[in-house]
């Protein structure tokens, strides 16, 4: 039963993922609910989401490439500070986190609620490249780098701040803007992935199947792309991401 738990939450959380987002919603609660310590249950649905990041970065290499110039010091900027947040997250212990979750996934439900807002009000205040050089390129970076630490330590919502990032940042172009953001979260979820397995804080048995689950998942909601209706998944995954956030408090602070 366990084994069949995390393969169904796994289909589930890769066919959310392709279709709307919100994957880790269900991926790491069910990990939770077969008896993964907090702390390693979170190490561990990064590592089953990170296959989605690679192909979904792959798939949009051509929207990648076209800004190239970007590219480099993105990179450099995930890679550092997606390790600090997945070293944050091992000085945690599982009583702390526990605490912390709940308000994770309620900044992370709000996010993916009001994504789309944030992300147009966010590209109003870019304004290209007189935004960046009002907001000053430091300051982006440092956008990013929080951007960047968020998903080291938590992965859920990490799609959606990194496209508030590309917006402030000036980019308008959809398809580049969620290539980078797929490899950008690449990034942070190889490095912190990396961190986590040097510590031993992965349960590579449970995370495995709940990897082969959202990869298997990710690929055929892709295919099947065009036979569901996306507003009453992306819906249906907010109704579930608050009863979880709200299931979490409950058990956190009961």
């Amino acid at each position: 039963m366990t084994e069949l738990l995390l393969l169904i939450a796994g289909l589930l959380g890769g066919a959310v993922n392709s279709l709307a987002g919100g994957g880790s919603f269900i991926v790491f609660p069910a990990l939770l609910a077969v008896g993964v310590p907090p702390v390693i249950a979170n190490a561990s649905n990064t590592y089953a989401a990170l296959p989605g990041y690679v192909s979904g970065a792959a798939g949009y290499w051509s929207g990648i490439w076209a800004n190239k110039d970007r590219l480099v010091v993105y990179s450099i900027v995930a890679l550092i500070f997606g390790y600090v947040g997945a070293e944050l997250l091992l000085v945690v212990s599982d009583a702390q986190f526990s605490v912390i979750v709940p308000w994770l996934m309620l900044f992370a439900v709000v996010l993916f609620a009001f994504g789309n807002q944030i992300n147009a009000w966010m590209a109003q205040r870019g304004g290209g490249r007189r935004g960046m050089k009002a907001l000053g390129t430091m300051l982006l970076l440092a956008f990013l780098a929080l951007v960047c630490i968020y998903g080291g330590f938590f992965n859920a919502g990490l799609g959606i701040l990194t496209l508030a990032f590309l917006a402030t940042a000036g980019m308008s172009d959809i398809h580049a803007m969620n290539g980078l953001k797929m490899w950008i979260a690449a990034v942070v979820a190889i490095v912190a992935v990396a961190r986590f397995a040097l510590s031993g804080s992965i349960d590579w048995y449970h995370g495995s199947i709940a990897m082969v689950g959202v990869t298997v998942g990710s690929y055929v909601a892709a295919r099947n792309a065009h036979r569901f209706p996306r507003e009453a998944i992306r819906a249906g995954v907010i109704v579930y991401g608050i009863g979880m956030t709200g299931y979490f408090f409950w058990k956190a602070y009961a």
